[in-house]
């Protein structure tokens, strides 16, 4: 059976507990009260400093946690309380920090020859830590596995069967990752250029956490070979949800999102042409909304978030958001965020940064 991952005010603050609360302004406060949900962010503040910020649902910032360097993607344990906030390609950190305020926060460092990609995911169980990296010399992905109950020592690596894996996650049950493998070649000593474009290899793999064995490999078809698999997430009934961004030709409308189950090939959705005009080509995140058998999709290039249904493939809404960045499930539809400081029905002073993920409760 599925256990929620969403989170109400009240369960937050009994898992924060006084330590916490006591941590926060006045105004914090109140949002807090306030709030039906909790997520975090990624964001940039008005005086160029980047932190990851606790949020309502209304959007009000709870709480901030300084960052490095700019992040990207982030994973929650529900077993836990800790989430991990992903240093932005080819960024070599990652923080980890305890959303209820009890541990201070820990930050890692990629081993030697590889970067992180941006993203990563917790084991059901919280004991490890995933995430997806770069071999960059010989442009191997790979996801890096880190002991969670030992100050998140690297303990060993899987290959990704793939080259550029972007996010990934784990199933339910803890057996397999998900990972999305862009298929662009990158390096360090070239920023973030994508070297390959003529030569992409994109696809999507499910790899056994017991072994790091491949249990299946998706390639794209050939004709979307410049169809770069980037973001993945998982319905109720297991089955996977990802989306893509183009380097092909921009007057070109490939197919952006699709779904898959183990066992079976690939689906994408048939999209309205006009709908994928709008997303213009690039899609920046996914979520699914479980309880409502939803998915949402958000593009900052085309200015605007999409609600699919999930049973159907239909395009339930779209709507116009300039600059639109994470996309997480809502109590009703989606959170959705954007560069511009908007998250939902409140704009703040900062830059929110491309992610969003819902704080679940312990």
């Amino acid at each position: 059976m599925w256990t929620s991952p969403e989170i109400d005010r009240r369960s937050f603050v009994k898992a924060a507990g006084l330590t916490f609360l006591a941590t926060l302004q006045p105004r914090a406060l109140m949002a807090l009260e306030r709030a039906d949900a909790v997520y975090a962010s990624g964001m940039r503040t008005a005086n160029g400093i980047y932190a990851i910020a606790t949020v309502s649902e209304r959007g009000q910032i709870i709480n901030q946690v300084a960052l490095p360097a700019r992040a990207h993607g982030m994973a929650f344990s529900q077993k836990t309380g800790r989430t991990a906030a992903f240093a932005r390609r080819p960024g070599t950190y990652a923080m980890i920090f305890d959303t209820r305020g009890k541990k201070e926060p820990i930050t890692i460092v990629a081993a030697e020859g590889r970067h992180f990609f941006g993203h990563g995911a917790f084991s059901p169980d919280g004991r490890l830590l995933y995430a997806s990296e770069n071999a960059f010399d010989a442009n191997r992905g790979v996801i890096g596995l880190y002991d969670a109950t030992s100050r998140f020592e690297r303990i060993g690596e899987f290959e990704t069967y793939g080259v550029g894996p972007h996010d990934m996650t784990v199933s339910d049950n803890g057996r397999m990752l998900i990972v999305a493998n862009g298929g662009i070649e990158t390096h360090p000593d070239f920023g973030r250029t994508k070297l390959n474009l003529s030569n992409m290899q994109p696809s999507l793999t499910l790899i056994d956490t017991a072994t790091g064995s491949l249990i299946e490999k998706h390639s794209l078809p050939s004709q979307w070979a410049q169809l770069s698999t980037r973001h993945v997430d998982v319905d109720a009934s297991g089955r996977i949800w990802f989306a893509c961004q183009y380097e092909g030709h921009r007057n070109d409308l490939p197919p952006l999102v699709g779904s898959f189950a183990k066992g079976e090939d690939l689906r994408f959705i048939d999209l309205p042409v006009e709908t994928t005009r709008r997303l213009a080509n690039y899609v920046g995140a996914i979520a699914v909304n479980r309880a409502e058998g939803l998915v949402g999709v958000t593009s900052p290039k085309g200015g605007a978030s999409v609600m699919i249904d999930a049973r159907t493939g239909r395009v339930l809404r779209e709507e116009i958001v300039p600059d639109a960045a994470g996309i997480a499930a809502a109590t009703s539809g989606f959170a959705v965020s954007s560069y511009q400081g908007d998250f939902l029905s409140t704009q703040s002073d900062v830059a929110w940064d491309q992610h969003i993920v819902r704080i679940a409760a312990i």
